[in-house]
């Protein structure tokens, strides 16, 4: 997983203002959007709009987006109609889908919260690769103190109530702090310090493994432990194939034990002792931790 950082949208981007259709271009080819919302107040850091309001900052991009999506569509609607005016039934179809769409966006509606969508349908909005359909994070940026406190938090949850959007909060101001220590000893004494379980670095990654319907399985020999990320619902013999084509291609078996059971019995060995180890066909899709020894024959 990957984070880009791409300049800041300003509102009538989709019309060209500041960095405009580069912007709208640079998220165009992300999978996910992360949006972080400034929740704190500081003379001596300026806010694009003059004034503090996560949930206006929001609403801007949003609707931005929302415009950006209605313009994809408009071009393909008017094609679209022109077919449906000879007889296309597949054109009817799209038309249809295309009208729905258009309804959602005026109304200032992200399309990842439309409901009730039949598979066709679906399929038609993913190959328009539209940007309110990508899943997204919000990221509140609060001050030292306000990790639980900030006046700001509850707002944005009960704004964000009915989009299907995910929210963290953290500190970047801390964060800073914690990435300039090279002892982890110190780290974590920092952390706890601040009233916290895990930097927010950690929390934006899971959220990030989340959104993305991603999540990890372990091999552990001698020399390394190492983390392979793969999609939820991935079978055992696609995921050898991320450490390499040949694993997938002779795929015999996955011998696999879990990450708890792994670490209780005191590794591989200890394991296999308490009989933790099971083998698993291609069919067997990997769990989340799952820690797998392949066996494979090219």
């Amino acid at each position: 997983m990957e984070f880009v950082d791409i300049a800041g949208l300003v509102e009538g981007a989709s019309k060209g203002e500041g960095l405009g259709n580069k912007f709208l271009a640079n998220i165009r080819e992300t999978q996910a959007i992360v949006q972080v919302v400034r929740c704190f107040d500081d003379d001596n850091i300026v806010h694009v709009s003059g004034r503090v309001d996560p949930i206006s900052d929001i609403e801007v991009i949003n609707t931005e987006l929302c415009l950006a999506d209605m313009e994809t569509i408009s071009g393909v609607y008017e094609k679209t109609n022109k077919l449906t005016r000879s007889g296309d039934k597949d054109a009817k179809y799209l038309l249809d889908t295309l009208e729905k769409i258009t309804d959602h966006l005026d109304k200032n509606l992200p399309i990842r919260t439309m409901l009730n969508l039949d598979d066709n349908e679906m399929s038609v909005i993913k190959s328009f690769n539209l940007l309110t359909h990508k899943p997204i994070l919000y990221i509140a940026n609060v001050e030292e103190d306000g990790l639980s406190t900030n006046l700001w938090l509850e707002k944005i949850r009960k704004y964000l109530k009915n989009d299907d959007a995910h929210f963290i909060i953290v500190c970047a101001t801390i964060e800073s702090e914690v990435s300039e220590l090279d002892d982890e000893g110190e780290k974590e004494e920092l952390v706890k310090a601040m009233g916290m379980k895990e930097p927010g670095l950690n929390l934006i990654i899971k959220a990030g493994y989340k959104i993305l319907g991603l999540q990890n399985y372990f091999t552990a020999g001698p020399k390394e432990v190492r983390a392979w990320t793969i999609p939820i619902g991935t079978t055992a013999q696609k995921a050898a194939g991320v450490i390499h084509t040949d694993f997938e291609r002779g795929f015999i078996r996955a011998e696999v034990t879990s990450f708890d059971d792994y670490i209780e019995h005191l590794g591989e060995q200890g394991a296999k002792d308490a009989g933790k180890y099971r083998s698993e066909g291609k069919e067997y899709i990997v769990n989340d931790g799952d820690i797998i020894l392949f066996r494979f024959n090219v």
